[in-house]
């Protein structure tokens, strides 16, 4: 059998979840090549159907489920770990002060924001918590360069995700707003983040591919030394706490198997979502 082409992010999660399914270390999964990619990347990779298996952002399904079908294990699913909407110091310090307290949308109004990508769940949840708030624009960058482009000046907010979480007081920003907060605090449910998707029309011969995938992630569980030189070797060099502190959030019970409440997360997301005309409703169900 000709390897499934799986396609994933760089960051310390997935290739830590993974890294036994790519090096063939779980019994009976099909082999597969790995390609890496940015999620914004990724999210389009899977709107043209180039892979087998993918990472994406939960956001993107409405648009993605004709052709692929969501697995229960392996994405990136939990609490707190919500998108950020960062700041420079000085100008964070001021827009709060005008709009009375962090976390209040208002503190955008007229605000330059760079973001990850128009599907990524960071946007979705940008664009409900910010309803009604005029932004003077909305740029995508890759996720790497907004927290540069902030501290700069180029623009006046970034919408943030990964590994941004720990290192944003190092560029000499300052959260405005946590939105997995947010969302928790509205919801009572975990943020849904990323998802691993299928491609419908695989030969049956592949096997189970969400079995793969939880073995794949409990085999990281089980041996977290085993995965460690790969997920260095592909964490844009990271220091070592931030890989560890990253894997420690975006790996979870909900990366084995996103059970009920993990299911009912995304359908609460989705369903706002498409209630506020963000996203079309979902053309099949997600089980």
């Amino acid at each position: 059998m000709a390897p499934l082409n799986l396609a994933i992010s760089p960051c310390p999660n997935d290739t830590f979840a993974f890294h036994a399914l790519a090096h063939g270390l779980v019994p009976g999964a099909p082999p597969v090549s790995v390609t890496f990619a940015d999620i914004d990347v990724l999210n389009t990779r899977a709107a043209d159907g180039l892979d087998d298996l993918v990472k994406v952002s939960y956001a993107a399904l409405p648009w993605l489920l004709d052709r692929y079908r969501l697995l229960p294990s392996g994405g990136a699913l939990g609490r707190g770990c919500g998108p950020l909407v960062l700041m420079a110091e000085d100008r964070g310090a001021s827009r709060i002060g005008e709009t009375g307290g962090g976390g209040d949308a208002d503190v955008l109004r007229g605000a330059r924001v760079a973001i990850p990508g128009t599907r990524t769940t960071a946007y979705l949840l940008f664009r409900l918590w910010a309803a009604g708030v005029d932004v003077a624009s909305i740029d995508v960058l890759p996720f790497e360069k907004i927290m540069p482009a902030v501290r700069d000046g180029r623009y006046d907010a970034g919408l943030v995700i990964h590994e941004s979480r720990f290192t944003y007081p190092s560029y000499g920003l300052v959260s405005v707003a946590d939105l997995g907060d947010w969302w928790e605090g509205a919801t009572g449910l975990p943020i849904p983040l990323g998802a691993i998707l299928a491609r419908r029309d695989l030969p049956a011969g592949v096997g189970d591919l969400g079995g793969a995938v939880r073995g794949s992630v409990a085999a990281a569980f089980a041996d977290r030394t085993a995965s460690a030189d790969w997920v260095l070797a592909h964490s844009q060099e990271l220091a070592p706490e931030v890989v560890e502190a990253h894997i420690d959030l975006y790996v979870n019970g909900f990366s084995l198997d996103l059970g009920d409440e993990g299911y009912a997360a995304v359908e609460e997301l989705l369903g706002r979502a498409a209630t506020a005309n963000l996203v079309p409703p979902l053309p099949t169900p997600l089980r």
